[in-house]
């Protein structure tokens, strides 16, 4: 498994933990990091996704309610809710990743860990995002660093 692709699930469970079990995250990661036993650089970048999804997590959520209207942000699943917050926030907060790999990366997660058709809706909801991203990003007045 590709070293980035093992600190994006490191990342989503402890999203998903905190998210569900509200758990303390700096916690939750620690454990999650020690357990899986990732290397520095895949540390930084697993507490770049989670520290800044969760710092972000009301724009996020706007960003994903606008995105799929017809599916509100409480009541989906919760996999698929961790997996469309760290992808928006990775894709409106760039980093080094372009947003067609962010959207794979997502994809691939929402297969391995979601429902059979978490991979169709968070492509879906990713894919209009990137299309409508500078709209979204005046709209919601963000200030993307």
């Amino acid at each position: 498994m590709r070293p980035r692709r093992r600190a994006r699930i490191v990342a989503l469970q402890a999203l998903f933990e905190v998210d569900m079990a509200r758990h303390d995250p700096q916690q939750v990661l620690q454990t999650r990091i020690d357990e899986e036993r990732l290397a520095v650089e895949l540390q930084a970048f697993t507490q770049a996704l989670v520290y800044g999804s969760l710092s972000h997590i009301d724009v996020l959520d706007e960003v994903i309610r606008r995105m799929a209207p017809d599916w509100p942000v409480e009541q989906m699943p919760g996999v698929d809710r961790s997996i469309l917050r760290m992808a928006v926030y990775e894709i409106l907060y760039p980093g080094d990743t372009p947003a067609k790999v962010v959207i794979n990366e997502a994809v691939e997660l929402a297969k391995l860990f979601g429902s059979d058709s978490s991979s169709r809706f968070v492509n879906g909801v990713l894919g209009t995002l990137v299309s409508h991203q500078q709209d979204i990003v005046a709209k919601l007045g963000l200030a993307i660093d």
